[in-house]
C-alpha cells in the first residue's frame, strides 16, 4: 500500500525522532560553544531555589551562602545577559531565607546578615567579570582550554624533526620560560630537493613564554610554509619581508637556517642576529664557532643575509640553540657556550642519543627563558 495516509503511531514516531534530534543538536552546540547557553541557565535557575527551600528546611547543614555555587558556575556559562536573569532569581531567593530565616532565628540561629550579603554580591560582581571577558574574547570557557591545547599540539607537530637516513641523528629539546606550555623558541624543518637536503630554521622570537605565543605560532605556521618553497638564499628575506608586514611593536626575532646535503654532509648556514652553531671535530676533538652574517628579521627592508659554509664529517655534531640556553643576567654568552660544550664533551664517547633534553638541564635548568637546542650527529 502506498500513498496513504500516516497513523497515529508513524506521526508519533516522526515527532519523537525530531524532539530527540533537536535535543542532541542543542547538547552539541552547547558545548562546542556553538549554540545558546538556555539548557545551562534552566538548570541553575531550578537550583536556586532548590537550595533556598534546602537552607530553609536545614539551615545548619546548607547555609545562605550556598547561592553562590550557581552563580559561580553562572559565570562560567552563561553568556552576560542570561546571569543577569540567574542573579535576579538569587536575589529573590536570598530576600526569601532573609525573611524566614530571620525571623525563626534566637540567640545563635543562622540568619542572613549583611556579611552574607556582600559575599554572594562580591561573588555575582566576579562573575559578571568573567562572563563580560569570555563574551568580549568570544571563545567560551568550554572551548577555550580545547583550544589553548590544540594550539598547543600544533606548536610541537611543527617542531617535530624528519626522519633522517641512515647515519644520521637529529633531536631538538624545547623548555619554555617558566614550566609554561608556550615558548617564543619554535623550529621547523623539512627534508627539500627530493629528500637528499635537510632545512631547518630555529627562531627566537623577542619576549618569552606566554608575551611571545601567539606571535611564535603565527610565524612558525608563516616559516614551514616558506621552508621549501623558496630556494635556500630567499627564505631569510622572504621572512624577514613578512614580518616588517605584521607591524608588530615587538615586531623582531632572531633566526638561523640550516641547509644540510644529507648525501655529503656539507652545509650552509645562514643567520638573522642569531648565535653562532658550534661544531665538534671527530679528528681534533674541539668545538668550533660557526657565525654566519646577517641583522635581525622585522628590523627593516632589503637586509641581505650571508651563509657560512661547513661540512659535518663522521663523528662530526653541531649544535644550534636560543640564547635562553647559554646567557642570563648572571652569566656572559663566552661563559655560558664553554659551559654548553663542557657538558657536551661528556656525550662525544657514548653518542649523543637523548643528549639535548639533558644539556639544557645541565646547563639552564633554572634560567627564566625559553631556551631551544637542536642536536645533528652524523655516525
Amino acid at each position: 500500500m502506498t500513498g496513504g495516509a500516516e497513523t497515529p503511531t508513524a506521526r508519533m514516531r516522526k515527532a519523537w525522532h525530531r524532539a530527540r534530534t533537536s535535543v542532541r543538536k542543542a547538547g552539541v552546540d552547547y558545548f562546542r560553544g556553538d549554540g545558546s547557553d538556555w539548557i545551562a541557565l534552566a538548570a541553575l535557575l531550578l537550583t536556586v531555589p532548590a537550595l533556598a527551600l534546602t537552607t530553609i528546611a536545614l539551615p545548619s547543614w546548607c547555609v545562605p551562602t550556598a547561592l553562590v555555587l550557581p552563580i559561580v558556575a553562572g559565570g562560567l556559562l552563561l553568556r552576560p545577559a542570561s546571569l543577569l536573569a540567574l542573579y535576579a532569581a538569587s536575589a529573590v531567593a536570598l530576600i526569601a531565607e532573609a525573611g524566614v530565616l530571620n525571623a525563626e532565628a534566637s540567640g545563635d540561629g543562622v540568619r542572613v546578615t549583611p556579611g552574607t550579603i556582600l559575599v554572594v554580591a562580591a561573588v555575582g560582581f566576579l562573575g559578571l567579570l568573567i562572563a563580560q571577558f569570555r563574551s568580549r574574547v568570544g571563545v567560551p570557557w568550554r572551548r577555550g582550554g580545547t583550544m589553548l591545547f590544540d594550539l598547543r599540539e600544533r606548536i610541537r607537530v611543527q617542531s617535530k624533526l624528519p626522519k633522517l637516513p641512515r647515519g644520521w641523528h637529529r633531536e631538538m629539546a624545547l623548555r619554555p620560560a617558566g614550566g609554561q606550555s608556550f615558548s617564543g623558541d619554535f623550529v621547523v624543518a623539512a627534508r627539500t630537493n627530493g629528500g637528499r637536503t635537510l632545512e631547518v630554521v630555529l627562531t627566537d622570537v623577542s619576549g618569552k613564554g606566554m608575551d611571545a605565543a601567539s606571535r611564535a605560532l603565527l610565524l612558525s605556521g608563516a616559516f614551514g610554509g616558506l621552508l621549501g618553497s623558496l630556494p635556500p638564499h630567499d627564505f631569510l628575506p622572504a621572512a624577514n619581508g613578512y614580518l616588517l608586514r605584521q607591524d608588530w611593536d615587538e615586531g623582531f626575532a632572531t633566526s638561523v637556517h640550516l641547509v644540510l646535503d644529507l648525501d655529503s654532509g656539507d652545509y650552509e648556514m645562514f643567520s638573522a642576529g642569531h648565535l653562532p652553531g658550534l661544531q665538534l671535530s671527530a679528528g681534533t676533538g674541539r668545538w668550533e664557532e660557526k657565525a654566519a652574517e646577517g641583522p635581525l628579521l622585522g628590523v627593516y627592508d632589503g637586509a641581505q643575509f650571508d651563509p657560512i659554509k661547513g661540512t659535518l664529517r663522521q663523528g662530526d655534531v653541531l649544535m644550534l640553540f636560543t640564547d635562553g640556553l647559554v646567557e642570563t643576567a648572571e652569566r656572559d654568552l663566552t661563559e655560558g657556550m664553554d659551559r654548553l660544550t663542557g657538558e657536551a664533551d661528556r656525550y662525544v664517547s657514548a653518542g649523543f642519543q637523548g643528549a639535548a633534553w639533558h644539556l639544557i638541564e645541565a646547563v639552564a635548568k633554572d634560567v627564566n627563558d625559553d631556551r631551544a637546542l637542536l642536536l645533528i650527529c652524523r655516525h
